[in-house]
């Protein structure tokens, strides 16, 4: 089982981000630029919230707003969960199953310095197990 930390380090460094005044357009560009799932939202240097497909799917497009008019201030999700560098990997993955969550901020001393998503877990997972395997098949031929 890693630490927060030790998954950050496998990943390349930085966080995708947007400013609290960009527009929901602007948003949906990073997120495709980027190709990932999801942007902070920053206000200056503290997290002000988390913009996702999920967010624009359901705040914007089934309530017919427009992207280039809408602030992602207004339909971003504010009460977002975070982690530690000193957290688990398993913990990690019970709070974004217990909470239906896909993206964890990674916040030391208050500043953001990572995220994590479900597949960086589910990578992590997969490499476990091959590492097992591994392991079993080495000790079973010998």
């Amino acid at each position: 089982m890693k630490t927060v930390e030790q998954l950050l380090r496998l990943k390349p460094a930085g966080v995708v981000s947007v400013p609290l005044q960009a527009s929901v357009l602007d948003a949906l560009k990073v997120l495709a630029e980027r190709n990932v799932g999801a942007v902070l939202v920053m206000d200056g240097p503290h997290l002000a919230g988390l913009f996702s497909e999920r967010d624009y799917a359901r705040k914007v497009a089934l309530e017919g707003r427009s992207s280039i008019d809408t602030p992602v201030a207004d339909v971003m999700t504010r009460h977002v969960h975070c982690v530690t560098p000193t957290d688990t990997s398993d913990h990690c993955m019970a709070l974004m199953t217990h909470k239906r969550i896909r993206h964890l901020p990674v916040l030391h001393n208050k500043h953001v310095v990572g995220v994590l998503s479900i597949g960086d877990l589910v990578k992590d997972v997969i490499s476990e197990q091959q590492q097992t395997i591994s392991e079993l098949e080495r000790y079973i031929h010998g």
